[in-house]
């Protein structure tokens, strides 16, 4: 008989590390640490803790699965690096799952969502259309975000269910509030 499936799955998409062990379709433990910052420095940290809690280390793994969002941009690009760098160093498949089939585990797959953005908006999605930035009351009776513990599980269960092909990619739906900085670049001298 082949060996259960061990899978790690981390999100840092809003203000939180949350992650979970899942070994089969049985959770063995979930983690979460409400953070607004400091996200990049606890992450690898957070994610030994939560395997050495269970009596695994990362050679163990044998899938990984990451939030991709949409979400806070910093956050995304911290989940989906560690997962793309973990997925290359173990040898081991990645699978990224975006917010929106995460809520929708468990529903209709039409369901409409609308996750937490900027500036009293959403991003909604629903019956299959792309993803887009509306106003918070024009979402109507949408399914919203899990809490971070029941989100990072079902990151993991879809992980686990799914064949991964492709890396794992950051979601977005609105370009960042950040913009190139305006001035010049340096001039650079040549020592010769």
């Amino acid at each position: 008989m082949p060996s259960e499936t061990l899978t790690l799955a981390f999100d840092t998409s809003a203000a939180h590390c949350a992650a979970a062990l899942l070994l089969g379709e049985r959770v063995l433990g979930t983690a979460y640490e409400p953070m607004k910052r400091g996200q990049s420095e606890r992450l690898f940290v957070f994610l030994e803790e939560l395997l050495a809690a269970h009596g695994y280390t990362w050679q163990t793994l044998d899938k990984i699965g990451v939030g991709i969002g949409p979400g806070n941009f910093t956050g995304i690009r911290i989940a989906v690096s560690a997962a793309r760098g973990l997925a290359m160093s173990l040898d081991i498949p990645a699978v990224g799952v975006s917010n929106f089939a995460a809520a929708r585990l468990g529903a209709d797959t039409g369901a409409a969502v609308a996750l937490p953005a900027p500036r009293d908006q959403v991003y909604f999605s629903s019956n299959g259309d792309e993803a887009k930035l509306i106003d918070a009351t024009g979402a109507g009776d949408a399914l919203g975000l899990p809490a971070p513990d029941d989100l990072v599980e079902r990151i993991a269960r879809i992980a686990a269910a799914t064949d991964a092909t492709t890396p794992p990619a950051p979601l977005y739906i609105r370009a960042a509030d950040a913009a190139p900085a305006a001035d010049q670049p340096p001039r650079i001298l040549d020592d010769a």
